[in-house]
C-alpha cells in the first residue's frame, strides 16, 4: 500500500498535491427551431490537451475573481455569450486523474439556458473558434475534448427530463413571448409534439406567467404577450405532458 504524506503546512493546511480545478458551463439555446449547444475549438498546440478538438466553454477557478462555482460558472458564461443573468443550475462534478493530461482534475459543471436574441458570441483568447452545434448531432458524434461527451449527455439528459414537469424551456424564449410560441420551444427541446389544448391549461393554471400587452402572434393576428414572474428559477408542475392526441 502507498501512503500519501503532506508537505509542511503553509498557514496551517497540509501541503499536499492539489488537482487542477475548473468550472464548465453547458449553454442551450432554440436556435432555428432546434436545440444547440455553443462549444468553442480548442487552440492548436504541442502543450495544449486535446487541440482543436471541440469542447464545452469553461476555464480554471481564478481564487481572485471567483467568491464560489457559481461565481466562476457567470464569468464564463459572460466572457462567452456577453449574457449577465440567464437561468443557471448546477449538474454535478467530473474528476480523475486520465480526463486531462496535464493531471488530476476536477470540473464543476452548470447549465445555462439562454435566448439566442439575447447573445453575442465571443471565442476568447484561448479558443480558435466558437459555435453552435445541434445537441442530436453532437451526441451521435465522435467524442469532444476531455470527457465533455458525457457531461453534454448528462446535461441533455437533466434537461428533458425536466422540461417534461417544470417551466424551464420559458428561459429559452426573449420577453414577451406568446403560448404558440412557448409550446413550439417545449416541442423542440422535447423532440415531440404536446396537446394544445392540455398545454395551454397547463401553462395558465401554474402562474408562472404575466400578461404583457398583445404582440403579434403567428397568424399575423395579436395575441397575448407573457413575461416570467420570476425568472430566478422554474415552477414545477404536478404532471408530466401528455403528447398531442393522434400522434
Amino acid at each position: 500500500m502507498t501512503v500519501t504524506v503532506p508537505r509542511a503546512k503553509t498557514n496551517g493546511v497540509p501541503d499536499f498535491p492539489r488537482p487542477f480545478t475548473t468550472v464548465d458551463v453547458v449553454i442551450f439555446s432554440v436556435v432555428d427551431a432546434r436545440l444547440k449547444v455553443l462549444l468553442v475549438q480548442r487552440p492548436e498546440g504541442e502543450r495544449e490537451p486535446f487541440p482543436a478538438l471541440w469542447a464545452l466553454p469553461g476555464g480554471f477557478v481564478n481564487v481572485d475573481l471567483d467568491a464560489d462555482l457559481e461565481a466562476c460558472a457567470r464569468r464564463k458564461l459572460k466572457e462567452k455569450t456577453s449574457v449577465d443573468s440567464p437561468y443557471l443550475e448546477q449538474l454535478g462534478s467530473w474528476g480523475g486523474k486520465a480526463r486531462d493530461p496535464r493531471g488530476w482534475s476536477a470540473t464543476h459543471v452548470y447549465f445555462a439556458l439562454i435566448p439566442s436574441s439575447d447573445i453575442t458570441l465571443a471565442k476568447g483568447a484561448n479558443a480558435a473558434d466558437v459555435a453552435w452545434f445541434e445537441v442530436d448531432e453532437m451526441l451521435a458524434r465522435p467524442k469532444l475534448a476531455f470527457d465533455h461527451g458525457d457531461i453534454l449527455q448528462a446535461a441533455v439528459e437533466r434537461l428533458r427530463g425536466k422540461v417534461e414537469y417544470t417551466s424551464l424551456p420559458a428561459f429559452l424564449l426573449a420577453e414577451p413571448f406568446t403560448l404558440p410560441q412557448l409550446q413550439q420551444v417545449y416541442e423542440t427541446v422535447l423532440g415531440r409534439p404536446v396537446d394544445k389544448s392540455g398545454f395551454r391549461t397547463r401553462m395558465l393554471a401554474a402562474q408562472f406567467l404575466v400578461e404583457a400587452g398583445h404582440v403579434e402572434g403567428t397568424s399575423n393576428r395579436p395575441a397575448m404577450g407573457y413575461r416570467l414572474a420570476d425568472r430566478s428559477a422554474a415552477v414545477v408542475f404536478p404532471r408530466t405532458f401528455s403528447p398531442r392526441s393522434g400522434s
